[in-house]
């Protein structure tokens, strides 16, 4: 078990390590304002806030790939976590390349003009994202309890993911950042669409 969790760990890394070193190359040939971002931007709010929102789904995909030997949900999980952890290296080598800082004093979601939205629970920071009770439950239960529970979670957390990447999309200035968004809300709906099946084939349904 230790042995498999080093090699997600390590793929990971590896992941990110890649994306940050594509950055430089993307931002020179970036498409939309030449301009640096400035902190309070929707360019840097979203940077912010989707790595913090893709840091919580490898976690959630992390503990499944404990809590289930079914190969399907285990595929699922670790495409997930490579994927946003990927992204999550692009979103934070921006705001570097931009000498922002990766934290704000403002709430989560100002850049969208949400930042005074009530959370659904502590740890739920913003759209979609499971409560700190929710992340506990899912780490105590094994099998297909597991499995059902977490991609009921993960339809919610895509969701939360897509009405956030289409805020930027329809805010953000830099180009390859816009580009990268729109790649969310396509990726991740269709991840929702593979997830319904997975759920309708174990006689479970969303959440909402």
């Amino acid at each position: 078990m230790r042995q498999a969790q080093a090699g997600w760990i390590a793929g990971a890394a590896a992941a990110v390590l890649v994306a940050v070193g594509a950055l430089t190359y993307a931002v020179a040939e970036d498409g939309g304002s030449s301009a640096t971002p400035s902190a309070g931007s929707a360019d840097a709010g979203f940077a912010r806030d989707m790595a913090v929102h893709h840091q919580q789904a490898v976690e959630m995909s992390y503990i499944v790939r404990d809590r289930t030997d079914d190969e399907e949900v285990r595929r699922l999980a670790y495409d997930i976590a490579q994927t946003q952890a990927n992204q999550r290296g692009m979103l934070l080598g921006w705001l570097d390349l931009w000498r922002l800082p990766k934290v704000s004093a403002d709430p989560p979601m100002t850049w969208m003009g949400m930042g005074d939205m009530p959370s659904e629970g502590e740890g739920s920071l913003m759209p979609g994202m499971a409560t700190d009770a929710e992340m506990a439950r899912l780490g105590k239960l094994g099998g297909r309890k597991a499995e059902v529970y977490y991609l009921q979670l993960m339809i919610d957390h895509h969701k939360g993911g897509i009405h956030m990447a289409e805020g930027c999309v329809d805010r953000c200035a830099v180009g390859v950042e816009k580009d990268l968004a729109q790649g969310m809300v396509e990726g991740q709906q269709s991840e929702i669409d593979l997830i319904e099946g997975m759920l309708r084939e174990r006689g479970a349904t969303p959440r909402s």
